[in-house]
């Protein structure tokens, strides 16, 4: 029987990040994944493909409806080549894939593939494809087995015209109307892809606002531009049944009032959440312990019930990110290095990639209300830019949210161009407790996006803003 220092089951950004770690601090490292590649929902069907979606549509888009603003004519009629896009999307998501096993071998990280389930707290059962099991041995083990999509238990997901998100990257044909159950990112972002593409759009929404978990502002902002964009919102709508028909899909919904309303479109995507995925691991063989919501429980280290497990990313606590998982990957591995490594959840920042971007870290307005703190805003739009006016991208701001005392910055909220990338400046400022003051003494380049945290900082500062 072959024996590890360490064995991790789920090769997503968590838990490959925690085996590459773990091999530079010189363990003997496994991983385990059910699948034949790696990289977990993420690479596979999340976060890689439906960027690679999301910059094809917007390059689509940009032929379509900018191209003659900026000068460029073309001629005859500008095609969509769906089969090709998705094909791009792949070799995308298998180029990515093919870095992760180039990173496995590089660090000498034993890979198997199967599913992994517990014999017992030391020692993890590997079922193969070929249906023979081999048992290996490890001194710790970390479970990094993710999360999948949620579900409403009176809709039954037939994968063809009731879909989740895996089946919506993969689609044959644009759909004429594409119904979206579910205002979060992931719904917006591919429902933005499909209206893109010359689909119809409607999203379902239980709640009064789109991406509830964000700042208000920003739900205000990114509905308002995305209704400008021609999607369709029914919000404070509660779902009742879905039912496919042939080619049609069939949803009733019930509005505040309580009047049913009736949706008829020919796919529907149902975007309700994720939920932590601990299927096949045989835990109470761990003598783990879940909590009530499937969550496994851990402790501040991560570290499980059994001194020798740990788990991490979107099966424990916290938000379902993949970033968040890399870095607990990384937690977990220093930890059993001996070393003293720390996470400041409040600084994961979120972010939504749709057109305008929309990203924040730390705490929102309402956050700060409930909790009682004394609080200045600075808000600087993105209109007031050059740089957003020369590439035509005014929708948005960003907002600065800072203690009335102190200054220091506690939370920055943003939506426009780019903001995916801007917003590890919030994060780089808040990591070493700037002040609002501290960022708007900064120099930063013009034109740039990046100006609009400059000035959001000095609205915060005596409404010193100069642009505007």
């Amino acid at each position: 029987m072959t024996q590890y220092d360490v064995a991790i089951i789920g090769s997503g950004p968590g838990g490959y990040v925690a085996a590459i770690r773990c091999a530079q601090l010189g363990m003997k490292t496994a991983i385990i994944e059910k699948y034949s590649t790696l990289g977990g929902t993420c690479l596979n069907v999340g976060c890689i493909p439906s960027k690679a979606l999301l910059d094809s549509s917007h390059h689509y888009e940009d032929a379509v409806k900018h191209f003659e603003d900026h000068g460029i004519e073309i001629p005859g009629e500008i095609k969509i080549n769906l089969e090709k896009m998705i094909a791009r999307k792949q070799a995308v998501v298998d180029q990515t894939c093919a870095g992760v096993k180039f990173l496995m071998d590089k660090n000498k990280i034993e890979v198997y593939e199967g599913i992994g389930s517990f014999k017992d707290a030391t020692h993890i059962n590997i079922k193969k494809n070929d249906g023979k099991t081999e048992t290996i041995e490890a001194k710790n083990i970390i479970i990094a087995t993710g999360s999948k999509p949620s579900n409403l238990p009176f809709i039954k997901l037939d994968k063809e015209r009731v879909i989740t998100s895996t089946e919506a990257l993969k689609l044959k044909e644009i759909p004429k109307h594409l119904i979206v159950i579910g205002g979060g990112v992931i719904g917006l972002e591919l429902g933005q892809v499909y209206k893109r593409l010359g689909a119809e759009v409607t999203v379902i929404e239980y709640m009064d606002r789109i991406i509830p978990g964000m700042d208000g502002a920003l739900s205000k902002e990114l509905l308002k531009v995305m209704k400008k964009q021609k999607v369709k919102f029914n919000l404070s709508h509660k779902v009742k049944s879905v039912e496919a028909k042939g080619k049609e899909v069939i949803v009733i919904a019930e509005d505040k009032k309580g009047e049913e309303i009736t949706f008829k479109g020919d796919y529907c995507l149902v975007s309700v959440g994720r939920k932590p995925y601990t299927d096949g691991l045989n835990i109470e063989a761990s003598g783990v312990k879940l909590e009530k919501n499937g969550t496994i429980a851990v402790n501040d280290h991560l570290q499980t019930n059994i001194s020798n497990i740990y788990a991490l990313g979107d099966v424990v606590r916290g938000a379902m990110l993949a970033h968040k998982a890399e870095e607990e990957g990384t937690f977990v591995a220093e930890i059993l290095a001996g070393q003293k490594p720390h996470i400041d959840y409040n600084l994961i920042p979120g972010v939504v990639y749709t057109w305008p971007e929309v990203a924040a870290v730390g705490k929102t307005e309402e956050e700060l209300t409930e909790a009682g703190v004394s609080y200045k805003v600075g808000q600087f739009p993105m209109r007031a830019l050059g740089r957003a006016r020369a590439s035509m991208d005014l929708d948005g701001f960003v907002k600065i949210l800072a203690d009335k005392e102190t200054d220091e910055v506690l939370g920055v909220h943003m939506i426009g161009a780019r903001m995916a990338d801007l917003i590890a400046e919030a994060v780089t400022a808040m990591e070493f407790r700037a002040s609002a003051e501290d960022i708007s003494r900064m120099s930063h380049a013009h034109p740039t996006f990046a100006e609009a945290v400059k000035e959001a900082a000095l609205a915060a500062t005596d409404n010193r803003a100069l642009h505007v």
